[in-house]
Formats: structure tokens, C-alpha cells, sequence
């Protein structure tokens, strides 16, 4: 658990992604002393930067990681499916859900019952991976079902009953190595000595492959998008339930 919590805290990969997370969120119309949760809050360090919005909640489905989420204190945090939220219709003004619905098996299901706890009004911003024609032995390790294309994740949005407000990628620099390195896994299955997990590497380096998506994290800041990368985000608004 030591681990994870300081892969979550210094890993280029988890502090750039909060970073462009948070500069979309203060972009939003959040009214104060919000309602937020985190769905898919793995060991909840994303839950320490929602607690500026209002009351704070998260849902995980690994126990463990559930049980370190909550000793931070930062709110209640339950052990669920996202597809079964244990929360009653129109309970969150916002909820971020990042790198999740790729794991389930199916993602409309997820979308919709996101919808259900979110208010008339209210916010989802999602993190997803991009390109299916990058599927490789990361996706089939991490227990991916899919990845994503813009029209695939507006289709599952829409067809959830969200309205799409926006759709970028982001990742963007790194997406050809990584995508040279990814037709190179094409067809290897998981063995016993792959693991999935991110590593922490020297500090230098983790500064270094920050910069790239701290410097999109500003572009985005002014309501521009980026054109491809690695990941997708998207914003999507509950206008209620019979919009």
C-alpha cells in the first residue's frame, strides 16, 4: 500500500493527469459546497482535490485500496460496482471518474447509472485510453474491455443520456513512442514475470515526462483541445432526467 501511495503522489503519469483534471474542473459551473464523487477512486489521492468543491465521497472495488482512500479523511468512501452505485438519484453535482468505464464490461450501463446519482445540472468529467488500434498487452494486463475513439465515447455518452460539452485527447507528445511501443506487444498475452502496475523511476525523469502534460494542462485552460494523444477526456452534463 506504501507503494501505491507514492506512485499516486509522484508519478508523472497520475500528477499530470491531475493537474489536466483540475484545470477542466475549474472551468465548470460547480456551485458551492458541491456534492463530488470520485467513482473509481483506487487509493484516493483524486479525492484530496475534490474536498475544495464541498462534501467529498468515493467508490472503489478493490477493498484494500477503498480502506487506504478512507483513512486520508477526506469523505465516506464505499466498496461497490459502479454499475450498482449504493446512492440514491440526484445525489452529486459532480463526479469524476478517471480511467474507469474501461474496465467494465458494459460501459453504458456504467454512463447511465452515473446519470443517476448526478443532479439535473450537474458535471462528469471522464478519462479514458485512446485508440483500440493501440490494444496491446498493457490493456489485456490492466483487464481492459476496450479502448476509445472520439465517436465511441460520445455514442456511449449520449446513448447513457448525457450531453457532451467536450471531448479532447491530452497525452499528446508522448503518443508515438508509446504507440511504437505498443504494436510491439501486438499478440503477447500476460505472463508471470509483466506487471501492469506504473513504477516510479528517478526523480529527474518523472519531472521530465511531466512537463509535456503540464504544458497541455495550460493550452486546455483556454478551452482549446489537442488533436490526438494517448488518453481522451470528456466533460458531459446531466440536463435531467427527461432532456
Amino acid at each position: 500500500m506504501k507503494a501505491m501511495l507514492e506512485v499516486d503522489e509522484r508519478h508523472w503519469w497520475y500528477r499530470g493527469r491531475r493537474l489536466i483534471v483540475g484545470t477542466e474542473l475549474e472551468r465548470l459551473a460547480v456551485p458551492a459546497g458541491a456534492r463530488a464523487l470520485d467513482a473509481g477512486c483506487g487509493s484516493g489521492r483524486m479525492l484530496q482535490e475534490l474536498a475544495g468543491y464541498g462534501e467529498v465521497s468515493g467508490i472503489e472495488l478493490d477493498p484494500d485500496a477503498a480502506a487506504f482512500a478512507a483513512s486520508r479523511g477526506c469523505g465516506e468512501v464505499k466498496v461497490g460496482r459502479l454499475e450498482e452505485l449504493p446512492w440514491e438519484a440526484d445525489t452529486f453535482d459532480l463526479i469524476v471518474c478517471l480511467d474507469v468505464i474501461e474496465h467494465t464490461a458494459d460501459d453504458r450501463r456504467t454512463l447511465a447509472e452515473l446519470r443517476r446519482v448526478c443532479k439535473p445540472g450537474g458535471w462528469l468529467l471522464v478519462t479514458v485510453p485512446a485508440y483500440q488500434a493501440l490494444w496491446s498487452l498493457h490493456d489485456a494486463a490492466n483487464h481492459h474491455y476496450r479502448r476509445y475513439s472520439r465517436s465511441t465515447l460520445r455514442a456511449a455518452a449520449v446513448e447513457a443520456g448525457w450531453n457532451v460539452r467536450r471531448v479532447t485527447s491530452f497525452n499528446s507528445i508522448l503518443l508515438a513512442p508509446a504507440a511504437a511501443v505498443r504494436i510491439a506487444q501486438r499478440g503477447r498475452r500476460p505472463g508471470t514475470d509483466y506487471t501492469p502496475e506504473l513504477k516510479l523511476g528517478p526523480r529527474w525523469l518523472n519531472a521530465v515526462l511531466e512537463w509535456p502534460l503540464r504544458a497541455e494542462a495550460r493550452w486546455l485552460a483556454r478551452g482549446r483541445t489537442l488533436p490526438a494523444g494517448l488518453s481522451l477526456m470528456a466533460v458531459l452534463e446531466n440536463r435531467g432526467r427527461h432532456a
